[in-house]
């Protein structure tokens, strides 16, 4: 959990500060949160990348259809920001895995990017039914998917917002999706049936996103390459090693 220090939230860049705010208000109105411990050293991390101060804040919570909740914050110095989240359901409960990124530097933020990625070849048809339901939305700049993207679905938006109310139409589009998936997690029933479909499906979701080499880069060069495998795995993308 988060260590009591102040957070880094209120100096990052305003669409990172939106965005935490309205992931944690979302999740505290339609799921029944509690705490989930990862291990004591990673939940506040400190070091330093080319001379400047690198910290990580992780919040993470469970509940009855998700085994970890993941909300990290990450700072270098004054000119990088980011912010990282992902739902993992648990694998008795066939549900798309959720996730969103922003990386900001200098006052920009350069890369905004939401999913929800299903874990079974296409997405629940409840799921698709509200998802094309929303309405349709332009955005100036649009970002091809990483060679690894194959796990995203056809929802997937991935920009460059170029203005502020671009970043805040973003933020309204993962408040959206976030919205939507908790909402239909809440009335998903648990099943042992495709828990082993489900665990596949996660399975590769995470070693796809362990693939990232900028994320995995940042990291090795602040702590070295042992430590920002442990952190991928263990933190990031880490996967249960039998049915929770």
């Amino acid at each position: 959990m988060v260590s009591p220090r102040p957070s880094i939230r209120q100096r990052q860049h305003p669409m990172i500060r939106d965005l935490a705010d309205r992931i944690e208000s979302v999740w505290q109105r339609y799921l029944p949160l509690s705490d989930y411990q990862l291990p004591e050293d990673l939940g506040y991390v400190e070091g330093r990348l080319e001379g400047e101060r690198l910290i990580i804040e992780n919040r993470c919570y469970q509940t009855p259809q998700f085994r970890k909740l993941h909300l990290e914050l990450a700072r270098v110095g004054e000119n990088l920001d980011i912010l990282h989240c992902v739902m993992f359901p648990r694998l008795d409960y066939p549900l798309p895995m959720f996730g969103c990124d922003l990386v900001g530097g200098r006052g920009q933020i350069s890369a905004a990017i939401v999913d929800l990625s299903p874990v079974m070849g296409e997405l629940p048809g409840d799921y698709e039914a509200e998802m094309k339901a929303l309405p349709p939305l332009s955005f100036t700049e649009e970002r091809p998917l990483p060679a690894w993207g194959t796990i995203f679905s056809p929802h997937c938006r991935f920009i460059r917002p170029t203005t502020t109310t671009e970043e805040g139409t973003f933020v309204g589009l993962i408040e959206d999706y976030l919205r939507i998936h908790c909402q239909r997690a809440g009335a998903t029933h648990s099943t042992t049936a495709t828990i082993a479909q489900v665990r596949q499906g996660q399975d590769r979701y995470c070693t796809q996103q362990r693939q990232n080499d900028k994320t995995r880069r940042v990291l090795e060069k602040a702590f070295g390459a042992s430590w920002a495998d442990r952190y991928m795995t263990e933190v990031l993308f880490d996967l249960p090693a039998s049915p929770s």
